[in-house]
């Protein structure tokens, strides 16, 4: 295959055709399968929430779609401001939730301040914080995780996180996730409303989720999209300018922190061409060609896409039975 047969053109896509799929698959589940009236999104300020709030308007209408903003203390100062931007853009009803308190009460924020501080004892409330990884592209070893920590006069402190510490701070983190969905099913249930997902492929595919957190929903609009196909999606449904120019974030330490610091091995738009060269049995060297990168980088890519299939297999798992009981027909 020649480099002007695999490029960044393999995942342009006809919007217009695939929104037209989209929102006439998401009405036929509503009411054929999920019996529901409407859909509960949570709004982030970011592209793929945003898409799939606009999907949801296409589809159904803006009466029936419901954008829950749940910022926290560790948030962005304009995670809130950009969520209340989107949510107004499209015309949806929109209900703020603060999870603080929540996160306060089950102590998330000590349990957080506490395994951080097994590395660095001065950490505090004060400080700020992100989790990071080193690049795989560069990385010929183990990938361990790092803790990078900011004290209140600009000192940066990053240190290597033992296993325990580690631990420790995913399963602290997680109650945001978890919190999330338990307020997006509260508002469901009231309302009749069904629960919209909104992981794009590359986060699906590599499980870049929490379990029955933001991995829980009852449609996921945009699963079998490629993030840079959901950049397509957004020009075409007119997502605000500011939030498709708005680079990709996690946006769940206090520090600011790119995906592919957290978790990916390359930007989104280079890690969707090597997740799709994997999935379409193409050479490393053809994807390596097309990236400016060395087939061996790319093999490493791979690797790293294996692992995190493997690793996070758990993560897409149903709850599993001692004995299989025979299928509900509905």
């Amino acid at each position: 295959m020649k480099k002007k047969l695999f490029s960044k053109e393999v995942l342009r896509l006809n919007p217009e055709k695939e929104v037209d799929k989209i929102c006439s698959r998401i009405r036929e589940l509503l009411s054929r399968q999920l019996k529901r009236r409407g859909l509960v999104v949570a709004l982030s300020g970011g592209i793929d929430s945003s898409v799939t709030t606009a999907l949801a308007v296409k589809a159904i209408g803006t009466e029936r779609v419901l954008a829950l903003l749940m910022p926290e203390r560790h948030s962005a100062d304009n995670t809130l401001s950009l969520s209340s931007q989107v949510a107004d853009h499209f015309g949806v009803k929109k209900n703020h939730e603060d999870i603080s308190d929540i996160l306060k009460a089950v102590g998330f924020y000590k349990r957080y301040d506490r395994a951080i501080q097994r590395v660095i004892p001065e950490f505090n409330r004060d400080w700020k914080s992100k989790l990071v990884i080193p690049n795989v592209i560069e990385n010929k070893g183990f990938n361990v995780f790092s803790i990078v920590a900011q004290s209140p006069d600009g000192e940066i402190i990053k240190k290597r996180l033992p296993l325990k510490a580690y631990l420790e701070i995913v399963a602290a983190t997680n109650f945001k996730q978890r919190t999330r969905k338990m307020l997006e099913y509260y508002h469901a249930d009231r309302l009749n409303y069904a629960v919209a997902g909104t992981p794009n492929r590359l986060e699906y595919d590599q499980g870049f989720f929490v379990k029955l957190g933001d991995g829980a929903a009852d449609i996921k609009p945009i699963a079998h999209l490629y993030k840079t196909q959901v950049y397509q999606i957004a020009e075409y449904l007119e997502v605000p300018e500011k939030i498709r120019k708005r680079p990709p974030t996690s946006d769940t330490y206090s520090m600011p922190q790119g995906q592919d610091e957290f978790y990916f091995s390359l930007p989104y738009d280079r890690m969707d061409l090597c997740l799709y060269g994997k999935n379409n049995a193409v050479s490393p060297q053809t994807v390596a060609t097309a990236l400016d990168l060395t087939p061996k980088q790319v093999q490493r890519v791979y690797n790293d896409i294996d692992t995190k299939r493997s690793t996070t297999r758990y993560l897409h798992l149903p709850p599993l039975l001692i004995e299989k009981l025979p299928q509900i027909n509905y």
